[in-house]
């Protein structure tokens, strides 16, 4: 539609052709208004059915919320319209008309369930709220990718069909791949490591992972979004250094870029950029200080995992994001490297937001024979994996990463209460379809 004009762009005397969906319609009498949304905004088209022809009020004023039209008019100041503009139509075309019975109310004046919503994601997304998000989430992609460049780091793309997981057969979606087994990969973890050991060095990628595990919770999903980074010669500290440049270049982006987004959300006052470094603790302070809290029933001991109840206790003691490193090492994945000074303890380290784990990241064991215990000491079969192991002998450097989750960063961000919230079409163990 080259005529088209965007309702932004709308200006007093311009002679327009605006294009969108009906979002409202308005009959006071002598005077109607239909107010046209596009991907703009809104604009105030007006109906005086004493001085029009009849044919074109009553297309105007019949069509049905949420129909598709286009109307030709002049544009005049009008200071009580919502943009301060108004069209007074010459013509109006009924695109494509839309079912009066509508499955949820896009204005927004009728709440609908996330169920109802993701069911009806099309319309879900017409509302300004809802649109927001995914303005915000495309914005924080594009400042991740520009500060991993400045990390002179190279984007890449790994396999997502695979012959065998990252961590062996658990939480894998099985596929049949021409006649033979295979999986939708859950990690693009051995890959990557693959590449920094090449000239590469640093690398990034923006992509999907699968995990079949059996979850119904507000904060997980089983196709998700991983940003994933790992760099030859690198540390633990400096992955972490990484990671928190990235955490902190998303934040800066949208508070930078995305103040309409936000004002949306209801969220430019308390919308807040992280400052200050974040704190680095240690497992072993953070299982003290989260039995400090008195928050759980039960005190952690050296070795276990942090439920969901001890991550929230600690993530109000500390206020903010902070890393937890030097985790046991029989809790951390074979691949993670042990520290120098204690074989008990890992170079693994978690991100934190107060909410929630973001990043798990660490240094990785590149001693091919070291790498072979690891498999070996968590009930792997090398073979499988031969195709990895074997570049372990061929000149690997020291290296770490991490994966960061995508929508548990936007989740976080925005404040959201559900992580599908932050997604097109989630996928989990009940939505297969949209």
């Amino acid at each position: 539609m080259q005529d088209r004009t965007y309702t932004e762009d709308a200006e007093p005397g311009d002679e327009v052709t605006v294009a969108g969906w009906v979002h409202e319609i308005r009959d006071l009498g002598g005077i109607a208004f239909l107010i046209l949304r596009d991907t703009t905004g809104k604009i105030q088209i007006k109906f005086e059915k004493d001085e029009m022809d009849d044919d074109l009020v009553e297309t105007g004023l019949d069509v049905a919320r949420e129909s598709v039209i286009k109307v030709t008019g002049d544009v005049e100041e009008e200071p009580r319209a919502p943009t301060g503009v108004e069209v007074t139509p010459e013509s109006l075309e009924v695109v494509s008309e839309a079912d009066p019975e509508l499955p949820l109310d896009p204005s927004g004046k009728v709440d609908a369930d996330l169920s109802t919503r993701l069911d009806n994601r099309t319309l879900d997304l017409r509302k300004e709220e809802v649109q927001a998000v995914f303005e915000i989430r495309a914005e924080i992609l594009r400042a991740v990718r520009e500060q991993f460049r400045e990390f002179r780091c190279t984007e890449i793309n790994t396999p997502k069909i695979v012959a065998t997981g990252t961590e062996g057969g658990t939480e894998l979606f099985p596929i049949t791949y021409f006649g033979e087994e295979a999986f939708m990969n859950q990690s693009p973890q051995l890959f990557k490591q693959l590449i920094a050991g090449s000239n590469v060095e640093r690398v990034f990628e923006i992509g999907p992972i699968f995990r079949a595990e059996e979850h119904n919770t507000p904060r997980h999903l089983n196709e998700a979004t991983s940003i994933d980074f790992e760099g030859a010669f690198c540390d633990a500290h400096d992955a972490m250094d990484v990671a928190e440049g990235i955490v902190k270049a998303a934040y800066e982006a949208v508070n930078e870029n995305c103040s309409e987004e936000l004002e949306a959300l209801d969220l430019e006052e308390e919308f807040e950029v992280p400052e200050g470094d974040f704190p680095r603790i240690s497992y072993e302070e953070a299982i003290e200080r989260i039995n400090a809290t008195g928050e759980l029933d039960e005190q952690l001991v050296w070795g276990d995992d942090l439920p969901t109840e001890a991550e929230k206790a600690l993530g109000q003691d500390v206020g903010g994001h902070y890393f937890i490193t030097e985790w046991p090492s029989e809790i951390k994945p074979f691949y993670i490297k042990d520290t120098e000074s204690d074989e008990t303890l890992s170079t693994g380290f978690d991100l934190m937001h107060p909410r929630m784990e973001l990043v798990s990241g660490g240094q990785r064991e590149h001693r091919h024979e070291h790498l072979i215990e690891g498999f070996e000491q968590q009930g792997l079969d090398p073979d499988q994996f031969e195709y990895y192991t074997k570049m372990f002998k061929y000149g690997m450097p020291p290296h770490a990463g991490f994966g960061l989750g995508g929508e548990r960063l936007i989740m976080t961000l925005l404040g959201l209460d559900n992580i599908r919230e932050a997604v097109l079409f989630p996928r989990d163990r009940q939505r297969l379809s949209p």
